[in-house]
């Protein structure tokens, strides 16, 4: 027998064209050959270290200037050369402590405004660290003598070595006492001394008081 012959026109599919008639596979792209961290990168942590501490020194360095520039040591306040200094400006006689008990420490010394009445102010921390300071200002008003007693209420007086009447004032609920000395005359410096001390202590600062020179030579306060 001949063998079967194919329809005119047909042929057998081959395995290649099969193949071909299948989709192809897709490629992926390409891809870039990694990259290891940068040194930006690598460096970010010591970056950050570094940048905190300069901050930082910025920052202790406005504190050293600003915040302590106006701020004096105990040791290097003058307070008698603040007194005279100011005494001879003002032409008032400011009285300041001299030849206190060892462990009295001056902290204070200003001349400014307070309560509207210029106001001579030299404050010492006693030995047992209580608070002990002077105010004195020309012919202040009441309202004045109140505000430096913190409304210390009169309750009775006192007579000094050198023959000077005080009020006692003392606050009511807190701890502060004061002296007051109100000359009769006008134009005159009213003296206070005020603090946390004791009723002795403020008596022995104010048995050593002094006047500061204005040109005419120290002397007691009057």
């Amino acid at each position: 027998m001949c063998p079967m012959s194919s329809a005119p026109g047909d042929r057998p599919e081959t395995v290649q064209e099969t193949a071909a008639d299948e989709p192809a596979p897709q490629q992926s792209a390409p891809q870039p050959p990694s990259r290891g961290a940068s040194h930006y990168a690598k460096g970010t942590a010591a970056n950050m270290v570094r940048s905190m501490a300069v901050i930082l020194a910025i920052v202790l360095g406005f504190y050293f200037v600003a915040g302590r520039g106006n701020t004096r040591t105990p040791e290097s306040l003058d307070v008698p050369g603040s007194a005279q200094h100011h005494a001879q400006q003002a032409g008032e006689a400011f009285a300041y402590p001299e030849r206190l008990p060892d462990g009295w420490i001056a902290t204070t010394v200003r001349y400014e405004t307070a309560d509207d009445v210029m106001t001579w102010n030299a404050g010492y921390t006693t030995p047992d660290e209580e608070h002990v300071s002077i105010r004195q200002a020309v012919d202040p008003s009441a309202s004045w003598v109140k505000a430096q007693t913190n409304g210390g209420a009169a309750t009775g007086t006192l007579t000094t070595e050198d023959g000077r009447d005080w009020v006692t004032r003392e606050r009511d609920g807190q701890v502060q006492r004061s002296l007051v000395h109100d000359p009769d005359g006008s134009g005159e410096l009213t003296t206070i001394i005020t603090g946390t001390g004791s009723w002795d202590q403020l008596e022995a600062f104010a048995d050593r008081l002094v006047e500061a020179d204005t040109g005419k030579g120290a002397s007691p306060a009057s």
